[in-house]
């Protein structure tokens, strides 16, 4: 049973992903895209949770926790540098 659970996970995330990359190459505006590439992020962590469930090791949460991070602060910088015109102050 969770092996058909973790194949309809990757089907939708996958179908999600495209989605999204369908949004970042044709969002009208510059936030479309980064919206858009903050939910690429959030989807990409949940196809690494994924596969580490499949193949039944914490490596994988592990470098999702650490990719996540790195999404959030770069999310944030490009926000105030879209802004402010700086990132640091």
């Amino acid at each position: 049973m969770i092996g058909y659970a973790l194949a309809f996970g990757f089907a939708a995330i996958s179908v999600a992903l495209l989605l999204n990359l369908w949004r970042l190459a044709t969002g009208p505006t510059v936030m479309d895209r980064l919206l858009a590439a903050d939910t690429i992020v959030t989807n990409l962590i949940a196809l690494i949770i994924l596969y580490g469930i499949h193949q039944a090791t914490s490596t994988y949460f592990e470098a999702a926790l650490l990719f996540a991070m790195f999404g959030v602060i770069s999310t944030i910088a490009y926000c105030r540098f879209m802004l402010r015109g700086d990132v640091l102050e």
